[in-house]
């Protein structure tokens, strides 16, 4: 009776290594376990905008295709942005003309010139002399097509008494204003694409290629000027560029590239006014 017991005892201790075992080699082959959490980072805003509860988009200095009316559509699309993901009320108002506006402000620079020219070609008849040719730097151009002829109407949004005004008109607001510039463009050089290639055996696979195309698309550029309707002063500005190319046989509207440029620009224009949160995840290993 006493001899069998130990042989009990063995079987049993082997029956408990074999599970301890096979337990562990279970684990081996699960790997760890990995767990994904969402995170969010929030991102604060480069401009303080709480001593405004308002905010204005008045409307741009705006030039390039005639295809569209960027003016009309950056107002709209701002708008319609800020009413969703800013905590100031948008003020809903005409869209501002702005070209007309400054060129309304330059006509009294202009006949200060006109009457100088005048005097000095008065004097000039008196004295047998030739005048000086009067600068003509400051003439804003009636067509925009390029970013020079922007620069003219910088001083529309120095005119501190001019903005003053209209931020006492609508109750002291954030001023959003500056300038859009979408001009088409086009390209030529070596450009990579992937092609479906069938080798000896028939297998399909894809591979990249190298070829000479030309390819036209559209530039936008804007320039964002935030005015203090308090004091019409300027308080932040940005200028921000994106560019868009398609294949030569793509019809793609001007609108449209618009619309797309404007989803790249519009993110960066609201990190100035409020926090934006960037979403992500964290891998946990257990």
């Amino acid at each position: 009776m006493t001899a069998r017991a130990p042989e009990k005892t063995r079987s049993n201790s082997l029956a408990l290594v074999s599970v301890a075992a096979m337990l562990a080699a279970a684990a081996i082959a699960c790997g760890p376990s990995y767990f994904e959490i969402p995170i969010e980072t929030p991102i604060r805003p480069k401009m303080d905008v709480s001593p405004f509860q308002r905010v204005l988009v008045a409307g741009f200095v705006a030039g390039g295709s005639d295809d569209v009316d960027t003016n009309l559509e950056t107002v709209r699309l701002l708008r319609s942005q800020l009413r969703t993901k800013s905590s100031l009320k948008v003020i809903d108002a005409d869209v501002m003309p702005l070209i007309e506006i400054a060129q309304d402000q330059s006509k009294p620079l202009e006949d200060n010139k006109d009457n100088a020219a005048a005097g000095a070609g008065a004097q000039a008849g008196a004295d047998g002399a030739t005048p000086p040719a009067t600068s003509d730097a400051m003439a804003l151009p009636k067509t925009i097509k390029e970013e020079k002829d922007l620069e003219p109407y910088e001083r529309l949004f120095a005119n501190t008494a001019y903005w003053k005004t209209i931020g006492e008109e609508y109750q002291n607001p954030l001023i959003v204003t500056g300038t859009v510039l979408f001009t088409p463009h086009s390209q030529s050089g070596m450009v990579q694409r992937e092609q479906e290639v069938i080798d000896p055996l028939g297998r399909r696979r894809v591979e990249p290629v190298r070829e000479y195309m030309e390819r036209k698309g559209f530039i936008l550029q804007e320039k964002f000027i935030f005015i203090d309707g308090r004091s019409g002063t300027q308080i932040y500005s940005e200028a921000l560029r994106e560019e868009r190319l398609y294949n030569q046989n793509d019809n793609t509207p001007a609108l449209s590239s618009y619309f797309e440029l404007m989803d790249e620009i519009i993110p960066r224009f609201l990190s100035t006014l409020s926090t934006q949160r960037v979403r992500g995840s964290r891998v946990l290993i257990k």
